[in-house]
């Protein structure tokens, strides 16, 4: 059977329970959900974990019902994946993740070019949760809930997590979310900035690999400048890459220090491509883990479970990228660093913590 497209042409990989992990990312010997070639371009239908955990009840349809969402109105295939027998754990990653997606000819010291063409609300609301013993000021908050031992997907109450409905509008061409607070109807209204929290490539190992931390493979980097526009480079590890995707945002701050950001389902549209070489230099010059670049900015990332270790591991990933793809010596690219770039804390609530270095291509010319 030939693969799926979209109107557009594009290749279309949807979330159902054969093509979808949760809480786990694809490994080396993880079976391809779609086949695609160098350059092609991928329509995803990514799907959000929030409503359907087991402190929610693993049944979106009650959850979201509850905050006035008809049946009709929740996305089928979330309710799909959670009706389905794929075995998930309170404790295991939260994340539902697509893929992986073969791409042929990637071999391990290529880089796969990820380019976000295009990101798109499939619901018109979200969710922002926060768990007890998770997030920046776990063991602080929820404040007015506990976690009683023996909670289950048939007693979600007894987590005592605290997750935040949060609808979404669109106002003269901007899309806002809009999350309430105190009485009398007052919202915070703060303007949307979708993208994927997970983009990856699969590690070269046999073992599981859980889909919280992020590393070298990519994954869980929740870098929110990957919006439309952005590019991710990744270094390959296996044959065919393995790429996958997950984990959708509407938006989310710096640091993400409730858990969670508004976490909410995208229709993602990428093109996947192979550097191999010299078009490496090129592009991003030596490089061993994540690397984005916008319109405007190169920046080299940084990850470890030690904040003041990943700031270090940002710093030099800014310096060998500006030593190996710009040209500039090492002592003159710490100088440039501390005089004119933004290191930006990434996430703190991930397990590996991460921080992320934007250098601006308009100091270069």
């Amino acid at each position: 059977m030939p693969p799926l497209r979209t109107s557009d042409g594009a290749l279309l990989l949807p979330s159902t329970p054969d093509t979808v992990l949760w809480g786990w990312l694809p490994n080396r010997d993880t079976p391809p959900a779609l086949h695609v070639e160098d350059g092609d371009v991928v329509a995803i239908e990514t799907v959000s974990h929030e409503g359907i955990l087991e402190d929610q009840g693993r049944d979106p349809v009650a959850w979201f019902g509850r905050h006035g969402i008809e049946r009709s109105d929740v996305l089928a295939d979330a309710r799909e994946i959670a009706a389905s027998d794929i075995s998930h754990e309170f404790g295991d990653g939260p994340h539902i993740v697509t893929g992986p997606i073969r791409v042929n000819g990637a071999q391990p010291g290529d880089v796969l070019k990820v380019e976000v063409l295009q990101l798109e609300l499939r619901a018109p609301y979200g969710v922002i949760s926060n768990r007890h013993g998770l997030g920046c000021l776990a063991g602080e908050f929820p404040e007015t809930t506990v976690y009683v031992p023996g909670a289950c997907a048939a007693r979600p109450e007894l987590y005592g997590s605290v997750s935040h409905f949060t609808r979404v509008e669109e106002s003269r061409g901007t899309w806002f979310g809009l999350l309430p607070y105190g009485t009398e109807g007052r919202v915070a209204r703060f303007p949307l900035a979708p993208f994927l929290g997970i983009m990856g490539v699969a590690p070269d190992t046999s073992q599981p690999v859980p889909s919280v931390p992020p590393g070298d493979h990519g994954g869980n980097i929740d870098i929110n400048l990957l919006n439309t526009g952005a590019i991710l480079y990744l270094p390959v590890q296996v044959e065919g890459a393995g790429f996958h995707a997950g984990d959708p945002h509407y938006a989310q701050g710096d640091g993400e220090v409730a858990l969670t950001a508004l976490e909410a389902p995208l229709s993602a549209t990428l093109r996947l491509s192979v550097l191999k070489g010299p078009r490496i230099r090129e592009a991003v010059g030596v490089l061993d883990r994540p690397f984005v670049e916008t319109e405007t900015h190169w920046i080299p990332v940084g990850l470890d479970r030690d904040l003041d270790e990943a700031m270090r591991k940002a710093t030099r990933a800014a310096v060998r990228f500006l030593e190996t793809a710009i040209g500039m010596g090492r002592a003159e690219a710490l100088a440039y660093l501390s005089a004119a770039a933004d290191f930006e804390i990434s996430q703190v609530v991930d397990t590996v913590k991460g921080v992320h270095c934007c250098i601006r291509k308009a100091d270069f010319g």
